[in-house]
């Protein structure tokens, strides 16, 4: 049901002006789907919904455009690239040497990018450890962690 409500509310919000949730949480219900105000919330934060000033000069929500995501994606690898100072496999966990007090802002970046099979990362001043699902989830996130920092 998640998927298909939130694929409603995009459409709703590219085809009309939504100021409010009161008035998104009407609209939805003109097409048939029951929801409550704290559903609607967590659904927009899941899909980082924004409010914009639209032409009119009405605040109206909507999805951040694709380049802030590039943007986002590329700072993301950038402080990557100059925090990292090296990569290693022990098994299911990689482990991250970065310079120092900079752990937490990789570990953060790399959170961010929801890697397939990461499970969490735990952050010290220069070391981190990035806890996957398998051995070969670890192996194919260091390659692809090499590859982004060469």
């Amino acid at each position: 049901m998640k998927p298909g409500r939130q694929s409603v509310i995009l459409d709703i919000i590219s085809k009309q002006d939504i100021g409010t949730q009161n008035q998104l949480l009407e609209a939805l219900a003109e097409r048939g789907i029951k929801s409550t105000q704290a559903t609607l919330s967590r659904d927009m934060k899941d899909m980082r919904l924004i409010k914009e000033t639209g032409p009119d000069g009405k605040v109206r929500y909507a999805k951040p455009a694709e380049a802030d995501d590039r943007s986002n994606t590329s700072r993301l690898h950038k402080i990557l690239k100059e925090s990292v100072l090296s990569l290693d496999v022990a098994q299911n966990l990689l482990i991250m040497k970065t310079l120092s007090g900079l752990a937490s802002g990789a570990c953060s970046a790399i959170d961010s990018m929801h890697f397939e099979g990461l499970v969490g990362t735990l952050a010290g001043d220069d070391t981190a450890f990035l806890a996957m699902k398998d051995n070969e989830s670890a192996q194919l996130l260091l390659e692809n962690l090499r590859e982004q920092l060469s």
